[in-house]
């Protein structure tokens, strides 16, 4: 059962910042491991990642079978249904179509004096997805992962995941095919990490790693950023729900077990200014819970960092889901796309009744690697724009120099950089003749 808060409480204040309070730092025994096995597939390469590997996954591979072969990969369609094998490419169609319109090309700015000011933007040369794997399956990430990277036009996308009894499932080896993956390795963990950072003989160095990952991961993606860029550092799953007197409590409910149910460490906040609803979101939240197969995590991130939260009205819900900034957010209100306008921390929106956050978990097309732990108010979800350089671009004129130099000059030696302002006054000296 979700708690049961009222903002007019005198504790609410104390109660609300329990919510908040989401830290998923490492502990020192997880930095000191893992800080270890990066230290040591950075000095032996090869040879730690596959004795870590056999430690860890139980797996014996070699430079010969660490990597996914073409026939693997031909079975593994083979291995996938005629429906799973649709599903996977209506969903890739979606996803490419939304992350196509994120494209953004070069630009030149052409002044008038015949200077030229610009951007140049060009894509990032080498890119690691890491998978998670074991008891989880997520062909909805590869996808997500890898389409913005193709669209961007990354040439060479890497792909690591741990394998189960030698092999991986087949709808993540199809689905990394369907992204353009050029080479898929069976190797998990922070050695993974470690393999894509620095490189080894087998598994190329990469210029980014992107994916979600357990503790170990998201510590190894942590220590190696500044050697190789990563993208966001995925907490657990985060849902509010902002409801008023239209939401049909069923939904409400389908909708809080459906973020609840992943590893039951997940923070589920419905806020409603409606009596009548609480009591009904609550009774459809029990009887939805019964039959509800992964209803033991389910039940864990109700009791965790989750509740119900009956609001003074809907201005003070919508106060209430800013000041969280939460990873999905539902508006389940009338006249929804009103109060988009006063929504300024969330990762990913869905507005009304039938835009529940599972449809933009697998399908609609928008990105669902998204900033967790509040970091929506200063983070965005994976896009494009992650698997690209911005490069400015200037070409001065000399009549231009010479008009911008003393400004500029004047600048650098009120910041004590004489050198940096001769670099300029020099320039728009007069050239000398003969």
């Amino acid at each position: 059962m979700l708690p049961l808060l009222t903002t007019t409480d005198a504790d609410f204040p104390s109660q609300f910042q329990h919510l908040l309070s989401r830290s998923d730092e490492a502990e020192s025994a997880v930095v000191s491991q893992v800080h270890a096995i990066l230290t040591r597939v950075r000095r032996d390469g090869d040879r730690a990642l596959l004795e870590l590997t056999a430690q860890y996954d139980g797996l014996v591979l070699t430079p010969d079978t660490i990597r996914v072969s073409t026939s693997e990969i031909a079975t593994a369609y083979e291995q996938c249904s005629p429906r799973a094998l649709a599903a996977l490419r209506s969903a890739a169609e979606n996803i490419r179509h939304f992350h196509r319109h994120q494209q953004r090309r070069s630009w030149m700015l052409d002044l008038d004096d015949g200077s030229r000011l610009g951007l140049r933007i060009t894509p990032l040369r080498r890119v690691g997805m890491y998978v998670p794997g074991g008891k989880a399956v997520y062909p909805s990430t590869v996808l997500m992962c890898g389409i913005p990277a193709q669209v961007a036009g990354v040439p060479e996308l890497i792909v690591c995941t741990p394998a189960s009894e030698g092999s991986i499932n087949p709808l993540i080896v199809v689905a990394a095919d369907l992204v353009g993956a050029q080479a898929i390795y069976k190797v998990g963990g922070a050695q993974a990490i470690a393999a894509l950072a620095f490189g080894t003989a087998t598994i190329p160095r990469v210029d980014k790693i992107v994916g979600p990952g357990n503790q170990y991961v998201a510590t190894a993606k942590r220590m190696v950023f500044g050697e190789v860029g990563i993208d966001l550092i995925a907490g657990p799953t985060e849902l509010v729900i902002v409801a008023d007197d239209s939401a049909n409590p069923q939904f409400v409910a389908a909708d809080v077990l459906s973020e609840a149910e992943h590893t039951g460490a997940e923070c589920v906040v419905c806020l409603t200014p409606s009596s009548r609803l609480v009591g009904a979101i609550q009774q459809a939240v029990s009887d939805q819970l019964a039959n509800l197969p992964r209803r033991e995590p389910a039940a864990r991130s109700l009791r965790g960092h989750s509740a119900l939260i009956r609001t003074r009205n809907l201005q003070e819900a919508m106060t209430l889901a800013n000041a969280i900034g939460p990873e999905h957010l539902e508006l389940m209100v009338e006249e929804a796309e009103r109060w988009l306008e006063q929504v300024t921390c969330a990762g990913a929106i869905f507005l009304g009744h039938y835009s529940p956050a599972a449809i933009g978990d697998y399908y609609a097309g928008p990105n669902h690697v998204l900033p967790t732990g509040g970091t929506a108010r200063f983070s965005s979800p994976l896009s494009v724009d992650d698997f690209v350089k911005k490069s400015s671009v200037i070409h001065y004129t000399a009549e231009r120099l010479r008009n911008d130099s003393p400004a500029a000059s004047t600048l650098a030696r009120l910041e004590g950089y004489e050198g940096h302002a001769r670099a300029m006054t020099i320039r728009a000296q007069p050239e000398p003749r003969g």
